[in-house]
């Protein structure tokens, strides 16, 4: 039995707040769900469906397929567990292994030293078999083994992803602290926009939130515009059945009816949406424009406003985004009635000042930063906000 056609349980990690979308997600592309975690959902399947998992998935970070469960107690357990490990199944005896962890162990005052521990193991496991040892080093460029060691227990997972699911490769120009691709396709997904209607996003900065609506719209698989991957460094990987896989992906694709407009103040913003989304093969899906929110055009008909203003750190700043946040609140009234409102922001009291009742309040993480998607629907005399 080849190595790709093994089942086994599939670990999906995300940030915090995104599991019931990833879960959707998950459920959507017919996979199981076995469990849910604060981070992470739990499938099951084999190696080749986690290259279908890798390329579709839109709000997961990694792709991590178990090897191995395990009890011990100290890194010499654990070195011991994994040295028993057939590695040379999966990997090449002249490739380069990265191993990463996340360890809570009393006799582990650093990850590293796990780290540095599974190494070990691995590649004293090839030069038993070899006489020769694989590299090793930080890159995940290539195989990458992912270490999750809790007290006693722990599992062993090949990250099939390699770089996280987040680095979509499209995104040339980030500008300032843009929001991350998973994030933003959470919420889009939030919304419940699939590109029936218009979606327009004013404040876009680098286009984030306008790309992966594009790319929800036309069906356009997200991991699509990467060329490497960790599984594509497993024993028993096809090129053929990837580029299968990929092409069966890309024939689905279709050109949505609803607009989608992207406007920013900024002209160099603009431009750097622009780029990333003509990187993302999208950027004939999106009409740009350079203006103040306020603005932006708003066509005829039904769909979604959806803005990221800044949250605000200083006194002043608050003061100054407070109008901003009215403003926000006055351009939902008077020009989107029709549509469903939506904004993402870290700052709760900030998002007072829009002045209208929200319907929903979803959270989510910005890194470290509790977020909310505060979602209006906008009719004519929607109902004022009471705090």
């Amino acid at each position: 039995m080849s190595l790709f056609t093994q089942k086994s349980s599939i670990l999906i990690t995300c940030a915090k707040g995104i599991t019931p979308f990833l879960k959707e997600e998950i459920l959507a592309l017919g996979f199981p769900v076995q469990s849910e975690h604060i981070a992470g959902v739990e499938t099951e399947g084999t190696l080749e469906d986690t290259i279908r998992l890798n390329l579709s998935i839109r709000t997961g970070q990694r792709v991590l397929y178990l090897i191995k469960r395990f009890i011990a107690r100290s890194p010499d357990d654990l070195y011991k567990k994994m040295v028993a490990i057939p590695w040379e199944d999966y990997f090449l005896k002249n490739g380069y292994i990265c191993i990463t962890s996340s360890v809570d162990n009393a006799s582990v005052k650093d990850t590293r030293f796990a780290n540095l521990k599974g190494k070990d193991a691995i590649v004293d496991r090839f030069y038993q078999k070899f006489n020769s040892r694989p590299s090793s080093g930080p890159k995940r460029d290539k195989s990458v083994v992912f270490i999750y060691w809790k007290k006693d227990r722990g599992s062993i997972y090949i990250d099939t992803s390699g770089e996280s699911l987040s680095r979509r490769g499209y995104r040339k120009i980030p500008l300032a602290a843009p929001m991350q691709e998973t994030l933003a396709a959470a919420v889009v997904l939030a919304s419940r926009w699939k590109g029936e209607e218009h979606f327009i996003n004013p404040m876009c900065g680098s286009g984030t939130l306008a790309i992966e609506a594009a790319l929800i719209a036309m069906g356009k698989d997200p991991g699509s515009m990467r060329n490497n991957y960790g599984f594509m460094h497993i024993n028993g990987f096809s090129k053929p059945h990837w580029r299968k896989i990929k092409g069966l992906a890309e024939a689905t694709q279709r050109k949505p009816p609803g607009k989608i407009i992207a406007t920013d103040i900024d002209p160099k913003a603009i431009e750097a949406a622009r780029r990333n989304a003509a990187a993302a093969g999208v950027d004939h899906l999106i009409e740009f424009g350079v203006c103040d929110f306020s603005d932006t055009p708003i066509p005829e008909g039904a769909g979604v406003v959806m803005l990221n203003p800044e949250y605000g750190e200083r006194m002043g700043k608050i003061k100054e985004l407070e109008e901003v946040y009215k403003k926000i609140g006055d351009f939902f009234k008077q020009r989107c009635t029709g549509y469903r409102g939506y904004i993402f922001t870290g700052n709760l009291e900030l998002a007072k000042q829009v002045g209208l009742r929200a319907k929903t309040r979803i959270p989510f993480y910005n890194s470290n930063i509790e977020c909310r998607l505060f979602g209006y629907d906008l009719y004519s005399g929607s109902k004022k906000f009471k705090a």
